[in-house]
Parts: structure tokens; sequence; C-alpha cells
């Protein structure tokens, strides 16, 4: 895939240097190049190096872009009347798509097509589920775990579950997601896996971020079929079988819960599994006054007005996505819904959501935190925070990017609040990219981020904080202190940023991580002298120590450290993840191939030379002290030297 942004001047689809020189030339690329999606309109809307779509069209084909997620390439025929590119290369551009097809086997027969023989019941299977919480437990990272407070002790008296991202489905997903069956946010697992006798109080404690609510499934005791709202209970359904809502309906019915997600299956016993629609019809009777944000989450097409106001009329091809807008309701008094989906393909969900205005939402969590034994507050970030293009108008965002990389200010308030108590906090994180929490590293007990997780989140985060689950995960980023410590966004050069270049004290290192247990590391075996173009072996022996059995990331970093060229502080050429019970020992190899040692020189050559290298491996990054050290493991250093004359690698190697 070809991206939005330029190479060496052109953009990336329109670059022949990008596709056919390095890509296809160097690198012998024989597959299929397919440009992000509306890239080659920028050619004339953004980057402005063309005039019209044919234009554009005939670079991104003469540059090797062979197919346009988008609308440009529609403008090919006139491109070939105007003798801008010829039909020869538009039937290459084929050629090289079809090929890949009859690869895929789509048009052969099913029988003789692998990919055709296996059922669907193989999805969302029992062995499926297991390996989505086998993942999501493997991702988690304990960043922090003074005093041992985690695992949290089997007699505890009380928790408080704190934060808007403890019952949030929609933090569990991401973006571009399909929807599970059954996702587990944070709250239900601590509720299915705490201790018996342990008291569970939940508040939410604040919004995501200013402006941004918390949405959750509206219930149906607020929802009345009947428009005057005199019968409680649901909305009237009719359901159609096609996308526009004619004719007599197949069936109408009342639904209690407008919350559905149909999968592969119809919505009811003999309608169309797909192009079908649903009109949803009745009255909202809040038992609060004040501001609501109302909405819906859903995969396909949904208009939802509240009286003759249009709240939501959004679709999405791509995934599940939730639109919504501030509505004043008063208690009591019923406003008339109408909500009309249809769906765009398989998989179609929808779901009516809202959150109720609660005012004393800090004073309860205060409340809840002050009458518990521990708070596990579960923060950090939202896929309707940070994501591609998104509409976000919110304090730190900007279209979807992040400007400021902080916990939002309506979080950050809550912990200062909740850790003014004097309660133990476990902070855990919901993120999908690094959030200096700076405040809290420094004065809350424990900290665990647990990304976008997936649809086993709750389970594997309760696992974690019970000790069910000794966690093992490592920071594949770098968590900075914050935005002033990088380059300006729109520098492209690497100087500063990552661990292989920054220069300065991350928050938590990349490749940080804490365990239940300890590791200890010995007895490093390396080379004296490598002749330039041989293997490099290693190996290191690491031991559990601790009191528990678990799982050592055991990582091999190098540096060169006289080297001809700008070369990286260190980069990470190896890892290996291995499960030791307590008091066991296992030696861990690595071998270092000679691309593993090469660099680029002045010329843009890859080449391996004489030279000192540095090699560190343990279960972090060297030399690092406080909060941003891995204490529960260690790292041994060594060096030796690559001799003989300079080798110039091609890319086999």
């Amino acid at each position: 895939m070809c991206a939005y942004n330029r190479f060496r001047g052109e953009p990336c689809c329109g670059s022949s240097e990008l596709l056919q020189k390095i890509l296809r030339d160097e690198w012998g690329f024989s597959g299929y190049v397919v440009s992000d999606c509306w890239a080659i309109m920028d050619f004339y809307t953004t980057h402005n190096i063309d005039k019209t779509a044919p234009q554009a069209a005939a670079r991104a084909l003469l540059a090797g872009t062979d197919m346009n997620c988008g609308v440009t390439y529609d403008s090919l025929g006139v491109a070939v009347r105007q003798h801008l590119v010829s039909e020869s290369l538009v039937d290459t551009a084929v050629k090289r798509l079809f090929r890949a097809r009859f690869k895929l086997g789509m048009f052969d027969p099913p029988e003789m097509v692998p990919y055709a023989k296996i059922p669907l019941d193989v999805n969302d299977s029992k062995e499926h589920r297991e390996l989505a919480l086998e993942a999501t437990r493997k991702s988690i990272v304990l960043l922090k775990n003074d005093g041992g407070i985690l695992p949290l002790k089997k007699e505890l008296r009380a928790i408080a579950v704190i934060g808007p991202n403890a019952g949030d489905i929609d933090v569990l997903l991401g973006n571009y997601n399909g929807m599970p069956a059954n996702p587990i946010t944070p709250l239900e697992g601590i509720r299915e896996k705490a201790p018996k006798g342990t008291s569970l109080m939940y508040v939410q404690g604040c919004d995501i971020a200013e402006g941004i609510p918390t949405l959750t499934v509206v219930p149906p005791v607020v929802l009345s079929p009947d428009g005057a709202g005199s019968a409680m209970g649901g909305l009237e359904a009719e359901y159609f079988n096609n996308q526009q809502f004619s004719g007599t309906p197949f069936r109408t019915q009342i639904d209690e819960n407008m919350d559905f997600n149909w999968w592969r299956d119809a919505p009811l016993p003999g309608m169309n599994t797909d192009s079908f629609s649903v009109r949803w019809t009745g009255s909202i009777v809040p038992t609060v006054s004040g501001r609501y944000a109302i909405g819906a989450r859903a995969f396909g097409d949904v208009c939802l007005k509240i009286e003759d106001s249009l709240i939501v009329d959004a679709s999405n091809s791509h995934s599940v996505f939730t639109a919504w807008k501030w509505v004043d309701l008063k208690a009591g008094i019923p406003r008339r819904v109408t909500v009309e989906f249809f769906d765009r393909r398989a998989d179609a969900s929808v779901q009516l959501v809202w959150s109720k205005p609660v005012p004393t939402m800090k004073e309860q969590a205060l409340v809840a935190a002050r009458a518990s034994d521990v708070v596990v507050m579960v923060m950090g970030l939202s896929p309707r925070l940070e994501g591609e293009e998104m509409p976000v108008n919110v304090l730190g965002f900007k279209w979807g990017d992040r400007v400021d990389i902080g916990l939002p200010q309506p979080q950050e308030e809550l912990i200062k609040a909740v850790a003014a108590t004097g309660k133990p906090i476990v902070l855990v994180l919901l993120n999908g990219s690094a959030v200096a929490v700076n405040w809290a590293a420094e004065r809350v007990s424990a900290i665990l981020t647990a990304w976008y997780p997936g649809q086993a989140a709750g389970l594997a985060i309760a696992d974690v904080l019970f000790g069910n689950y000794n966690p093992a995960g490592r920071l594949p980023i770098t968590f900075y202190k914050s935005t002033k410590e990088l380059p300006p966004f729109t520098n492209y050069n690497m100087e500063g940023r990552t661990y292989r270049y920054f220069q300065g004290e991350p928050l938590f290192p990349f490749g940080h991580g804490l365990s239940y247990t300890k590791f200890e590391y010995s007895n490093l075996k390396l080379p004296t002298t490598v002749k330039a173009g041989d293997d490099a072996r290693i190996s290191v022996t690491v031991k559990n120590t601790g009191s528990m059995n678990g799982e050592e990331v055991v990582q091999l970093y190098v540096t060169e450290l006289n080297a001809s060229a700008p070369v990286p502080i260190r980069s990470l050429q190896g890892f290996q993840r291995v499960f030791l019970k307590v008091g066991e020992q296992a030696s861990v190899s690595f071998s270092l191939a000679p691309r593993q040692l090469s660099l680029i020189d002045a010329t843009a050559k890859r080449v391996v030379e004489p030279s000192v290298f540095e090699v560190s491996i343990g279960g972090k990054q060297p030399g690092f002290k406080g909060i941003a050290d891995a204490a529960t493991t260690g790292v041994l250093t060594g060096r030796f030297q690559v001799v003989g004359e300079r080798l110039f690698l091609d890319e086999k190697h």
C-alpha cells in the first residue's frame, strides 16, 4: 500500500522511485500495489501536482500503483483516450490483480479451494475465544508496582472501581474493528474474578474527556412503544425484507432492548440475512432532567430522530461507529424517538446509546474511594478521541491526532482527587498510544497498560490484578514525559524520536515491563571477533529467582560504537519469550545476521564495516534508573569486534 505523504518530493502513490526502482527492482516484489484510500485524489486536491483526475490516475499508474482505493481510477479510461497512459500499462496492472485472485482460488470450484472448506462455526469458536484471552493477557504491561501491591490480596474487604473506561465497550476495540459476540469490559471482569466476600463499588467518576461522554445502551425502563410514554418497556419495531423500509413489514413487535448484533444471522427467522431494514418508534422518558448525550452505535446505516430533530444520520461500511449529539431532556416528559437502520453488509449491529447527566460523579467517586481498601482506576484514551480524520474538538486532540500526550484533564483531576483520600490506587490504562502519566507515575501505587485489549479485556485485566496470571508484556513504544521533548510534528526526521534516537529520559522506556517474580541473568557468551559477513552467536542464562512462575521477555539490543555514519543509540535485534517456574533457568540463544550489524552509508548503500559492537541482553534496555528501570529483571552487556573488509549487502541479506 502506498501512503498519503510525499517521498523525496513525490506523492508515494506517484513515485516510480519508490514503487518501481526500490520496491520491484531492488526488493524483487512481484505482487500488486494498492493506494491508501483517496491518496490519488490527493494529487489534485491537496498535493496540487495535478489539475485533473485523469492526470492523477495516469501519474499513479505510470509509477506502479495497480489499484486505487477511492474513485480516481474511474478516470483511467479518459486518461487512456487522452494518451496520458497506455492501455498496455492498464493491462499490466490488471494482470497483477488477477494473479492474486487466481492464487486465492477465486475462479476455482469450491472443492479445490482450501479456504472454502473452513466452516463458519470456526469464527467465535471456543478455541478462538481462548486465544483472544491469551493474547490480551500477554499484551498487558505492568509499568509500576510499588510495595508489591499487585497482585491484590484475597482478603480485601472492598474494592472501588472508578473511571470512564471501566464499563465502556468502545475502548476495548480500537478503530476499524469488528464487533465481538461477547465483549467483556474491565468492570465485568473484575466483578467476575473478585474474591468471594469482597464487595465491589463502581463509579464512573468523570467523562473520558471534556465533552466526550461515556455511552451505554439506553435501558428499557425509560423506553415506551407508546408515543405518549404511558406503557414503558421498549420500542415498537417494524422489520422489513428490504433496505427501503417499504411495503408491509415482515413483522411488527416490541423490542425491549435496542441492542442488537446480528453477525451472519437474519434479525428474525425467515428474513433476509442481508439487505434488510428496521424502524423503531416510541418515546424516551428520562427520570432525571438535564443534558444527555444520545446517539447510536452501529455497523451499517442509521438515522436517529428525537421529535423532528435529526440527531444521527451516519453510516460506515468498514467498522462499527458511534455517533451522538447533546439533547436537553426533562424528567417524566416523553420525547418521541425514531430510529431507522439498514445493513450495508454482513455483521450488522445497532444500539441506541446515551450518557445520563450525573453532576455529582466526582463526589460519588470520592465516597466510594474512602469506603474501599484499594481503588482500581480504569482510565486512558478512547477510539472516540484518537483515530483517522476524526472530527474531535477536545483539548489535547486535533482531528484524531494528539497534540498533547498527557491524560485528558478531567481524568488527571480525578486521579489527583482520589489520591488525596490516601487510599492505594492501581491505575489501569486503556490506550492506543503512549500516555504521559507523570503525576500518577510518581504517586500511585501501581500502573498497568492494557492498550485497546479486545473482546476478553475484562477477564485478562482481572486475571492480572488478582494474580491468576503473571504479567510479562513489554512496551513496544516509548512513553515520553511530554511533547516538549519531541521534534515538531511536521518534522519527518527520526532524530529525537523512538528509543533508537531519543536522548532524553523517558517516563517508561521501550521494552519496559515488570513481573510478579524476579529474573536474574548470568553466563553471557559472545565471540571476541566476527568476520564481516558471518553470523554472531550470543547466549545467556536466565533464571526465575522469585516466588511465582512466570514468563520473561529476553531482549537483545545492539549498538555500533564507532560507526562511519549515523546509527541508532541501540536497536532491538531479537527477543524471545520464555516461561520459567520458580527456581528454573534456561539458556537463551540468538544469532545476529550480517544485516543486523549493517548500516546505511553516505551513498545509501547497506554495508557491514569493521567496528566494535556493544550487545545488551536481558529483560530491559540498560542504563535507566528510578521508575524507568524494570527492577524485576536484569541486563548484561558485552562487546565484540567485526573484522575484515567492508562488505556491501544486497537485499538477499
